[in-house]
């Protein structure tokens, strides 16, 4: 037995993302975008809404960063989320994050979250707030690589937002590998 919900924004997992601009001014900016996710296979989608200082931002410098919450900062992913850029000039200072400026556009990387993707600005609609990006880098910083140098989820401990119950939680372990597991069934 089934029970039906309607028309929900509910998605397993959902990803916490950290939208990063500059204003005009050079000042950097965040904030917790509810909604996102890859969008193409060069591409990331996010919904932010016309109103938001980082939409403002963005539209004027045509580049952003998006970097993914941990863990080790669920507090300071939530604040950047409930703080306006217009009324905390030094968001990132008071959340207690630092940045510098990304290698490949003019946005910032925030220093403590160990995953950001560089994106240029494909496309974005002021009606529904749906911004495209197109990913053109993808750093990690070295704490959450393994031996091959590759990202190490348990290293990293990207957290997901449970839309349903309003929490964040941490990804867990591995229960299976993709591109081979279903091998089994053919």
């Amino acid at each position: 037995m089934r029970k039906n919900f309607g028309v929900q924004t509910w998605l397993y997992p959902m990803p916490v993302l950290i939208v990063g601009t500059y204003d005009e001014a050079g000042t950097p900016d965040a904030m917790n975008a509810a909604w996102g996710g890859i969008h193409d296979t060069n591409q990331i989608g996010v919904c932010i809404d016309p109103g938001h200082q980082t939409a403002k931002n963005l539209l004027a410098k045509r580049v952003f960063t998006v970097s993914v919450g941990d863990a080790a900062h669920v507090v300071e992913c939530d604040f950047v989320g409930l703080v306006s850029g217009k009324n905390e000039p030094d968001k990132l200072g008071k959340a207690g994050f630092h940045s510098h400026r990304a290698e490949l556009v003019d946005a910032p990387v925030i220093d403590e979250l160990p995953m950001t993707l560089e994106c240029r600005l494909v496309s974005y609609d002021p009606e529904t707030g749906c911004t495209v990006g197109e990913i053109v880098n993808v750093s990690a910083d070295e704490r959450i690589l393994d031996s091959d140098g590759k990202i190490d989820p348990s290293k990293f401990e990207p957290i997901t937002f449970d839309p349903v119950n309003h929490r964040y939680r941490k990804l867990g372990e591995v229960v299976g590998t993709a591109f081979r597991d279903g091998r089994k069934l053919l």
